[in-house]
Parts: structure tokens; C-alpha cells; sequence
């Protein structure tokens, strides 16, 4: 991974973006800090599949909880409907 300074990275942006996508993440950082990473997308959406399950998966693992507290339902009376 590259690390860029911030200014470099405005600067040389195009540059930046191509190291990116044939180089992989780059690094960008400010008073010589790292601030920032850019990545190629398809990374990106590999990190975010992996990050955070599915609903399905969740519902499907062997240790999901069975028992859900759910709100209680309100006792207020629905109004009827009119019919005109």
C-alpha cells in the first residue's frame, strides 16, 4: 500500500486513482498522518459482504436465538370502516 500526502493526492488525483485500481488500496494522509484509504470497488464490496450478514443467514445459523421479545400490541379499538 502506498501512502500519499494529502496535497499529492489532490494534485495527482488521475494518478492516484490508477494506482488504485492496478496497485490495490492507497493510502492518503495528512501531517503525516493516515486519514483516508481508497480502494477498488470490487475490494470494497467483498469487505462489505463480509462484514455484515444476511438476514437469511442470520435467521439460519444454528445458535439463533428462539425466543424474540416483542412489543406488546396496544388494546386502543380501531374505528370501523363506513361504507358509503
Amino acid at each position: 500500500m502506498n501512502v500519499w500526502p494529502v496535497q499529492g493526492a489532490k494534485a495527482r488525483f488521475s494518478e492516484l486513482l490508477d494506482a488504485c485500481i492496478s496497485g490495490g488500496p492507497q493510502v492518503v494522509s495528512r501531517r503525516a498522518v493516515e486519514a483516508a484509504m481508497l480502494a477498488p470497488i470490487l475490494e470494497w464490496r467483498r469487505l462489505q459482504s463480509a462484514a455484515r450478514p444476511s438476514l437469511k443467514s442470520l435467521l439460519l445459523m444454528a445458535d439463533a436465538p428462539q425466543n424474540f421479545l416483542l412489543p406488546t400490541r396496544s388494546l386502543a379499538r380501531r374505528r370501523a370502516v363506513v361504507a358509503l
